[in-house]
């Protein structure tokens, strides 16, 4: 039986955004179980659309949504149209996020001797570096300035963010993401704090190295191999292993459900094969 089924939540509502992406898809799929009624919200709607389709075909209750979140009119509007569908927002996921290749290094150390072509810190772009710092942290503010106003109060009332990895240490060649993963975390706890007194708990939970389309061609070769960073990763994960998606639904749960963790507050949860444990030695 799937877990999540054991979280009675009908009459909820959850709002996840990036809930096109794998990731996301994957976690909304199993909330539905829950019998909460689920908001996918992505840029991308044909994505998101094919997972409402997926989950009201299974049984559950979905409705994709058009949004960008780094547009504060186009989460308003989102928000009267859920209102409208589904009743105001219990539960809201903050899933979108990600990283951009024009704020990535090709090079993990500085050398003296680097070939030119090779793109260092020194060549990092900033509309690259301001994409990514928006999506992430500006992409996880703008939808909980909206969506909680609707949560003051609510019993069961909570926010997840998804932080990563490099919040706990910064990963190379990935700066810019790895800064807005820590401005998460940080985010997280502020929240948890500023609405202690109206019943809105913050959490996020820290996946550990999960293959997603998003880090597939630093982790895989052209022939499907692993790279030379997907084996450092592996060296420094106890478990020896990537993670699966669903290995995050129980955290998930946990944290979203009153019934388990209703005095659980401000915490950033790695789900990581104690990769944030293991000092390499």
């Amino acid at each position: 039986m799937n877990i999540a089924a054991n979280h009675h939540l009908e009459n909820k509502v959850i709002v996840i955004t990036g809930a096109g992406g794998i990731l996301c898809a994957f976690l909304a799929k199993q909330l539905a179980h829950t019998k909460a009624n689920i908001a996918l919200l992505d840029i991308n709607f044909e994505a998101a659309d094919k997972v409402a389709q997926e989950i009201n075909q299974a049984g559950g209750n979905a409705k994709a949504y058009k949004t960008n979140v780094l547009e504060f009119e186009s989460i308003k509007e989102v928000r009267e149209q859920i209102a409208a569908d589904f009743g105001t927002c219990d539960i809201l996921i903050n899933g979108a996020g990600g990283n951009n290749p024009k704020a990535t290094t090709d090079n993990e150390f500085h050398q003296f001797d680097l070939n030119e072509t090779t793109k260092t810190f020194f060549d990092l772009d900033k509309s690259g570096i301001e994409f990514v710092f928006n999506l992430n942290y500006l992409g996880t503010l703008l939808p909980t300035q909206v969506f909680a106003k609707d949560m003051l109060g609510k019993k069961g009332a909570n926010i997840i963010n998804i932080s990563s990895m490099n919040a706990f240490t910064p990963l190379t060649k990935i700066p810019a993401y790895s800064g807005a993963k820590a401005a998460i975390s940080n985010f997280t706890q502020w929240l948890a704090v500023y609405f202690s007194k109206v019943g809105i708990r913050c959490n996020a939970i820290a996946p550990g190295f999960l293959i997603s389309n998003q880090n597939r061609g630093l982790l895989f070769d052209a022939e499907g191999n692993p790279t030379a960073r997907a084996n450092k990763i592996l060296t420094n994960t106890p478990m020896e292993r990537f993670g699966e998606p669903e290995e995050l639904l129980g955290a998930l749960l946990f944290l979203i459900d009153d019934n388990y963790s209703s005095f659980v507050n401000g915490v950033v949860v790695p789900v990581d094969g104690g990769f944030s444990a293991y000092s390499g030695v």
